[in-house]
């Protein structure tokens, strides 16, 4: 928006976001408020984000939280193919990993995040769209990493913040040997299946788990997916596998292969496997194709 008096604004947060966001909440919409009349909406459903989203009549729509809340409004305008047309949205992180906004290197400061939404300018961004038009905008990942989120979601209730470390322990031993995937890439096979995966992910951006930059080097404008393979199975190799990748090396093992492409497919030699798209968590299925789509919907960048 180049007329800054013409501002206006509709603020999106998830209704049951916790008490210690509210002050965050707050700073945002008095920041918004320098720049034009704010509207500030808590959603409590699914149903009422939708609601939100496609009236927002011309506003620019800012969207606080976290990757969670972003798949989601991202799902919804996808499903009603309404993505380039609600215009640029506003991003202010309010997650625990934030990875995309990392990825396109918004500030995560709530209220850095908050200017910058009155002051930036749009650029397209692509999504990821699996043969069950579910969506990813950042990353998606099947394996060990997919699965060890399951487990840690089935344990969160009673173990709390120790669910995912015994999740991911939980999912090594289960895991066994890894995962039988054969991986193509535009057609070119990238892992052929016999030999076990450990990890394959697929980067729109490249960290997850607030920063691990599980496919380095992804970036979210430039029309393809970014593509990592590990087959670092065996007990050593897992852990320097593990190493690497809080490092970004990760990929200069022999053990992991690259590539990029626009299409992407996965099948389960044997047995099954779960994606973990943006932190959710799919069931079990033998196979799945993804194809990136370029330019569908637009952010507020610096």
């Amino acid at each position: 928006m180049s007329d800054q008096d013409d501002q206006s604004f509709l603020a999106l947060v998830n209704a049951g976001a916790g008490s210690a966001r509210a002050d965050a909440v707050d700073a945002v919409v008095g920041e918004l408020g320098r720049a034009g009349d704010v509207e500030l909406r808590r959603t409590g459903s699914l149903d009422e984000l939708r609601e939100a989203l496609l009236g927002a009549d011309g506003r620019r729509v800012v969207l606080m939280g976290g990757d969670g809340s972003l798949h989601a409004a991202l799902q919804l305008l996808w499903d009603a193919r309404q993505t380039w047309e609600v215009g640029p949205l506003g991003i202010v992180p309010l997650g625990t990993g934030n990875d995309l906004a990392r990825s396109l290197r918004l500030p995560l400061d709530p209220v850095a995040a908050a200017r910058l939404v009155t002051t930036g300018r749009p650029r397209g961004l692509e999504l990821l769209v699996d043969s069950h038009d579910r969506i990813t905008v950042n990353t998606v990942h099947a394996g060990i990493g997919a699965s060890a989120t399951a487990k840690a979601q089935r344990l969160k209730k009673g173990l709390k913040a120790l669910a995912y470390p015994v999740g991911a322990a939980w999912a090594g031993i289960s895991a066994g040997r890894g995962f039988r995937l054969r991986v193509e890439v535009d057609g070119n096979v990238v892992a052929p299946g016999p030999e076990p995966v450990l990890m394959v992910g697929i980067g729109i951006g490249g960290t997850i788990g607030g920063g691990a930059p599980l496919v380095p080097g992804a970036d979210p404008h430039d029309g393809v997916a970014d593509v990592v393979v590990s087959t670092s199975t065996g007990p050593l190799a897992r852990l320097g596998f593990a190493a690497g990748l809080r490092r970004g090396v990760h990929v200069e093992r022999q053990d992991v292969t690259t590539a990029a492409g626009k299409v992407v497919e996965i099948t389960a030699e044997s047995g099954t496997f779960r994606l973990n798209s943006d932190g959710e968590v799919t069931d079990h299925q033998t196979s799945e194709r993804f194809e990136m789509h370029a330019d569908v919907w637009r952010v507020v960048c610096p």
